[in-house]
């Protein structure tokens, strides 16, 4: 039975994994030794470092990605290790991104890769019989599970048969028992706060003879005789279950410990994740696996603004998708709920079902907090959750402008790209293509509630990404209470990508009765049909790719106004929404070398999607579903060092392909019904890639 505190449970324990994963992240590298985190540190209480937006980790990406299996080969039927290991191959970019690539024999989730890669199917992939059980039972095989607890509230042992599934792609043994006992509790905790419960019901799921087990004892039983001395229970870890006992870059057995420590020491959410961070080792990890469960089992309540705040309900993530990339937590947390729903065999509550729209944006502010990360450009106002007002439901966002005068402004806006500039640093290597673009319409309701002054400006705006500027879009006078809907739609940007979307807010009152009051936003909406051309001579190279391209094998440059690919077997470029569905694209391709010479539509990853355009004998049209199948081809004679126009129509499961404006084939196939766009090489060559136009139909 799905309890009715489901979607607040769920959001608590998306949020709280995060603050673990940026709580722990900044010492993470084994230099960090527990006295030092101490000498420099202290007694953490807070985030050790601030970040501009922190940037992508693979502790958020794996549970985000490999989670995806339930959305494509299990979407109808019961899951498998090699579904699981299918979202590898699929959302994964070869090399970067993702997790620690760290050389085959070496990185666990590298080797499994390759094994898979090499046609080794799961879960002979992360077996200790392939790998040595030393590489099977390093600390990947837990740090990856926490969604599948999460979408299995209360049922401890389908989330640990659905987490052992997952983990066996990569790890075996303890590896496997690690990622087992983590979402069995987190979904214990959808049923109690009580640690020795928590912890029971990990157990529950692994043999009890399992040396996994026997550490969680071990610190239980420690502590039962010092209850008060977490570092004493430290010590005991670092002597008796340390990583010179466990060897390899990461071993789960440890981290296992301290993740048990910090549950039992620290009690509640806050000292949970902090002890799990003091204690050294694998912290982004380890405090990103308590929080989690903490954060289930203590609730949003439980979670300190000062943790939270910062976090903003956003994430960013370093998959193949540019788009999935940008993650709303709110609606994430939603989606999760559904998949719940769904795996119970129960029906999801209507308002749930319909508040949730692929390829849209939807931020309903209805989640107790939530902020939908929507930004400020000053601190001349700020922003909040509030159920102080709403247009529908009970929640929205408010912003409080403080006695401003005339011509004093600040910016409330949302941010649906981001750029090299936007971090500190280049952690895991996150790509972007925007979630919002030219055609789409945006819309939001909003009151203002003002205790002095005379009127308000509200001018919607969008910013382009290459010059910086805000283009207004025009604005309103607002003098009188009560709801008003702004609406606009995203105006073409002369092949330009859009970073900011919002409300340009300005005081338009005298400063002797300066403006001070509320601006309440609720229902902001993205919707409708894009259309706009991408002008690559606006593009930079940022994260190994050409924005705004996620790029998976092959060498990219920009040379004179075009995109410059390479490749010895494979290179591609795609970009936009994951969800368009009818599509026009339409490319410049100049051959340089080679036989293959792309354009591509619905493309869902690396193992996913439609591509036509110029090979060996011709032109043709191929479908990728684990594996290049030809559809259609004639003879053509292209020509190298010659551009030619290419379009790839794709109405329903009608697909024709234009080359200069004439349609060369059509074919009938419906494996793929939505996806991304963008550019491809099969084989050996180099090709020149150009403007590309996507339109949506």
């Amino acid at each position: 039975m799905i309890p009715n505190n489901y979607l607040e449970k769920t959001y608590a324990g998306f949020i709280g994994m995060n603050v673990g994963i940026r709580l722990g992240a900044p010492v993470e590298p084994t230099a960090w030794t527990s006295e030092r985190i101490e000498r420099f540190y202290g007694d953490i209480t807070g985030y050790v470092k601030d970040f501009k937006n922190f940037a992508a980790d693979d502790d958020a990406n794996g549970p985000v990605f490999f989670l995806r299996a339930l959305y494509d080969d299990a979407k109808d039927r019961e899951l498998t290790p090699q579904h699981v290991a299918n979202a590898w191959l699929n959302y994964a970019r070869e090399g970067i991104g993702m997790f620690w690539w760290g050389g085959y024999g070496v990185s666990t989730e590298h080797t499994a890769y390759l094994n898979l890669k090499a046609g080794m199917p799961a879960p002979q992939s992360g077996s200790a019989a392939t790998n040595g059980l030393i590489m099977a039972e390093q600390i990947g095989g837990q740090i990856f599970v926490d969604t599948w607890g999460l979408v299995f509230p209360g049922n401890s042992k389908k989330a640990a048969e659905y987490a052992s599934m997952a983990a066996s792609v990569s790890h075996d043994g303890n590896g496997i028992y690690g990622g087992a006992f983590m979402a069995a509790c987190i979904a214990a905790a959808y049923n109690t706060s009580d640690i020795d419960e928590l912890l029971d019901a990990g157990l529950e799921q692994i043999p009890k003879d399992c040396t996994y087990a026997k550490v969680v004892n071990a610190v239980r039983d420690f502590h039962r005789e010092n209850p008060d001395d977490w570092r004493a229970c430290l010590t005991y870890l670092q002597q008796n279950w340390g990583y010179d006992k466990y060897t390899g870059i990461c071993h789960m057995i440890p981290n296992a410990g301290v993740c048990v420590l910090a549950m039992l020491y620290g009690k509640n959410f806050a000292r949970t994740v902090e002890i799990a961070t003091m204690c050294g080792w694998d912290t982004d990890c380890n405090a990103g696996n308590v929080g989690t469960i903490l954060g289930v089992a203590c609730g949003l309540e439980g979670i300190p603004e000062h943790y939270r705040k910062p976090i903003n309900d956003g994430i960013v993530l370093s998959g193949i998708s540019g788009y999935l990339n940008i993650l709303d937590i709110p609606t994430y947390a939603k989606e999760l709920v559904l998949l719940g729903y769904r795996l119970a065999g129960e029906q999801a509550p209507a308002q749930l079902e319909n508040s949730v729209k692929q390829g849209e944006i939807h931020f309903d502010f209805e989640l107790p907090g939530s902020t939908h990360d929507l930004r400020l450009s000053s601190n001349a106002c700020s922003l909040r959750h509030s159920t102080l007002r709403a247009y529908s439901g009970t929640g929205s966002a408010e912003i409080l402008f403080d006695r401003m005068s005339r011509g004093q402004k600040c910016k409330i806006y949302y941010k649906p790209f981001y750029r090299r500039e936007d971090f500190d640093d280049e952690r895991y290597m996150p790509v972007f293509s925007p979630t919002a673009y030219p055609g789409q319409t945006v819309s939001m309701m909003v009151y203002a509630d003002r205790y002095t002054g005379e009127s308000i400006i509200l001018n919607p705006y969008v910013r382009n990404t290459s010059t910086k500027q805000d283009v207004l879009l025009g604005g309103m006078v607002i003098k009188e209470e009560g709801w008003q809907k702004i609406s606009f739609t995203i105006p073409q940007l002369d092949g330009a990508m859009v970073d900011e979307i919002g409300l340009l807010f300005e005081a338009n009152s005298p400063a002797k009765n300066k403006d001070f009051g509320c601006l309440y936003i609720d229902d902001f909406t993205i919707t409708g049909k894009a259309s706009y051309t991408i002008d690559i001579s606006k593009q930079k190279k940022e994260f190994a790719s050409i924005t705004p391209f996620s790029h998976n094998h092959g060498a990219w440059e920009i040379e004179n106004g075009m995109i410059n690919a390479m490749c010895l077997e494979h290179a591609e470029a795609m970009t936009g929404s994951y969800y368009m569905r009818d599509i026009r694209i339409t490319g410049k391709i100049t051959p340089y070398t080679g036989e293959s010479h792309l354009v591509s539509a619905r493309v869902q990853g690396a193992l996913r999607g439609y591509y036509g355009g110029f090979t060996e004998n011709g032109v043709a049209i191929y479908c990728n579903n684990s594996g290049m199948k030809q559809l259609a081809s004639c003879p053509f004679a292209w020509q190298y060092n010659k551009e030619y126009t290419v379009e790839l129509l794709v109405i329903g499961s009608h697909i024709t392909l234009s080359v200069d404006g004439k349609q060369l084939l059509q074919v009938e196939d419906s494996t793929h019904t939505y996806g991304m766009a963008g550019y491809a090489m099969y084989s050996l060559g180099r090709s020149g890639f150009g403007n590309l136009t996507i339109e949506e139909l």
